[in-house]
């Protein structure tokens, strides 16, 4: 396994297929951490097939951990499980009944004994009656008992965010209600190569932690992904487009409409420079990386698709104007869902 530092290369738009044929097309281009280049041999993935990758990885490389959720034996609604029943064994990749409390509520006993347990959620629209479970029981494990037990190997995993056909009951942003709970770690990323290394690194941090994957990625998002073992920084935002003007951040699905909108803006006005970070780890945020940024361009924008009121975007807002006052040249923005 290999951790790897933030180090921007463009890995541009066309091998990048969300960029042609998403309905978000525009500049859509990722940028990969030039020590990937080091890692070996690459492989065509989309989001889904790096997810599962992350997983046999995951399995193959330790033997505590287990994999469950409804439908996660013949490979999911989404296919992120497909083959991994058949690879590591019924024991190990299991389906369960359709109780979202049941299936953390077994994760984190199985956690608590010392199991890597990933759980999925079918839907994070799903995920509230797990509710009680994830910010009363998993998050709060460790520091009831003193440090003496933790429930750190638990991952839950949860398709979110708009498709454009999901409706009310499958289109969800639901972050913003688990990033006020101390105790668990939250990550959402952008792309196949992030959704990898991410994914591995919260499934090895010493955390729980709650992975939301933007479901419209899937199928859309495509690169050459290193089929090694790596790992992301979870807490650490990417600059993925400097700049000089303004700030804009995001993250997800999201980091496309942005990009979309910094072409747009920056070919109506001369000389426009907007910088990109995507936050990937939502709790906890890399406050830091936003503020240097800030502090330069004395400007700040931050999107998300989950509705405005009590937003992911609001803590952001609140604490950039703490620390970047006097370094500030408007009103910080906030685009965000409707509500």
């Amino acid at each position: 396994m290999r951790k790897t530092n933030d180090s921007q290369v463009r890995y541009n738009q066309h091998t990048n297929p969300l960029a042609r044929h998403h309905p978000l097309k525009g500049l859509c281009q990722t940028f990969v951490d030039q020590s990937f280049w080091n890692l070996g041999e690459t492989k065509k993935m989309n989001m889904f097939q790096s997810i599962n990758d992350a997983m046999s990885i995951a399995l193959a490389t330790d033997e505590t951990a287990v994999i469950f959720g409804e439908d996660v034996a013949f490979g999911g609604v989404f296919r992120c499980t497909l083959g991994l029943s058949e690879t590591f064994g019924k024991d190990r990749v299991f389906n369960t009944p359709l109780t979202e409390q049941g299936i953390v509520g077994f994760g984190i006993g199985m956690a608590a004994m010392g199991h890597t347990a990933i759980a999925e959620i079918q839907f994070a629209d799903y995920i509230f009656p797990a509710f009680d479970q994830i910010v009363n029981e998993a998050a709060k494990y460790r520091y009831r008992s003193g440090g003496l037990f933790n429930v750190g190997g638990l991952t839950v995993r949860a398709p979110c965010s708009a498709v454009g056909h999901g409706g009310h009951y499958h289109s969800q942003s639901p972050e913003g209600y688990f990033a006020h709970t101390p105790g668990i770690k939250i990550v959402m990323p952008r792309s196949p190569i992030q959704a990898k290394g991410l994914l591995l690194a919260s499934i090895r941090d010493q955390n729980p932690v709650l992975y939301f994957e933007p479901k419209i990625l899937y199928r859309a998002a495509v690169e050459q992904v290193p089929v090694g073992d790596y790992e992301l920084p979870l807490g650490k935002a990417e600059v993925l487009k400097p700049g000089k003007d303004v700030t804009v951040v995001g993250y997800g699905s999201q980091i496309y409409v942005l990009e979309n909108a910094i072409q747009m803006a920056e070919k109506a006005i001369s000389g426009l420079s907007c910088e990109l970070i995507d936050l990937r780890t939502l709790l906890p945020w890399d406050v830091d990386t936003i503020a240097k940024s800030v502090d330069k361009t004395g400007r700040l924008i931050i999107a998300h698709e989950a509705p405005q009121t009590s937003g992911l975007a609001a803590e952001i807002a609140t604490s950039i104007m703490e620390r970047c006052f006097l370094r500030l040249e408007a009103p910080i923005q906030r685009v965000c869902g409707w509500e």
